[in-house]
């Protein structure tokens, strides 16, 4: 069964989906959108696709396409998913899926009412390296901590500094720190514990109302969790779950491949993941093409995906960090 996508968004993370997708059996691309019709052919040309449109409707309606990846800010996800999803496509939504939960539960509700699939793109908890995350928590014994940290500086930092405003650092496309970087840790965090039974967070924050770094303390009944993240410094520290049995170190969050056991015994377990190519995109691909074939419009990933815009919600009016979105 061949599925055939429409891209909305042309920019870097739409190449990287592309390249992932050709390695996926059963993906076809078929269009592009673009607000300029003259992008959106430069782009189809690019990548080989037949169809290019400049109206989203026109692209809704399309009966040729089967399944559409938003790539498009933040802001409007909620809007140009939903949209997509009444015209009975599947939606393949970048992270961070929403601005907030409201708009979440609104896109959750749609797929649900038409029977389509939606899967927020969360590249890292598709991927072989946090199956075995998953399937190994039990060799720790009962948990203690979880530190979750990706912080990773900015390329469009420097512009920032200099007065240019770009999309990683304005809040009116409903971004900044937590919504760009931050999601990597809190969505794993949910995805493996639950939601958290109460929140603390602190945040460093620009004039222009965005946050570039943050942490999160998430209280368990029976462990603490920390999510650190950042955009505006880099770390070299791993990731780490604590058991009273064991300590699990994962190298990287985004990208889990590397993943140790270390045992109070002295005993040290490398876990044996998969061999997988620096694109791990191709994991959401496959996982996406799968809920479609077997048509399990609700299923489980949604149940993640609500965890985590709440957990952002409640630290965002903490931090008093305030989109448009939210206004609505």
């Amino acid at each position: 069964m061949k599925v055939h996508f429409a891209v909305i968004g042309t920019n870097v993370i739409t190449d990287t989906f592309l390249e992932a997708g050709r390695s996926v059996p059963g993906f076809c691309l078929k269009g592009v959108y673009s607000r300029s019709k003259e992008k959106a052919e430069a782009y189809a040309k690019k990548q080989g696709a037949e169809l290019t449109f400049d109206d989203l409707d026109e692209l809704a309606e399309c009966k040729e396409i089967d399944a559409v990846y938003v790539a498009s800010p933040n802001s409007l996800h909620a809007d140009q998913s939903i949209r997509m999803l009444r015209a009975g496509k599947h939606v393949l939504c970048e992270k961070t899926i929403a601005s907030n939960s409201r708009e979440f539960q609104q896109m959750r509700e749609t797929a649900l009412e038409n029977g389509v699939i939606l899967l927020e793109a969360m590249r890292s908890v598709y991927s072989p390296g946090f199956t075995a995350i998953r399937e190994n928590l039990p060799k720790l014994g009962t948990i203690r901590r979880a530190t979750f940290q990706y912080c990773k500086i900015s390329r469009r930092y420097d512009n920032f500094k200099n007065g240019i405003i770009e999309n990683a650092f304005n809040p009116e496309l409903s971004n900044g720190a937590l919504m760009d970087i931050g999601v990597y840790c809190v969505h794993p965090l949910v995805a493996l514990f639950g939601m958290p039974e109460k929140i603390l967070s602190s945040s460093i924050k620009f004039s222009n109302g965005v946050e570039g770094a943050g942490t999160i303390l998430a209280q368990y009944k029976e462990m603490q969790a920390e999510c650190l993240y950042s955009k505006i410094a880099n770390s070299k520290l791993p990731s780490q779950i604590q058991g009273e049995n064991a300590t699990m170190v994962i190298r990287e969050i985004p990208n889990p491949r590397n993943v140790t056991i270390y045992y109070r015994d002295g005993r040290e377990e490398n876990l044996d993941i998969p061999e997988v190519s620096n694109n791990n995109m191709s994991y959401e691909i496959q996982t996406f093409i799968r809920l479609i074939q077997e048509n399990k419009a609700d299923h489980p990933y949604l149940k993640n995906s609500e965890m985590e815009m709440q957990v952002m919600d409640e630290v965002r009016r903490q931090q008093e960090i305030v989109f448009p979105a939210d206004r609505k």
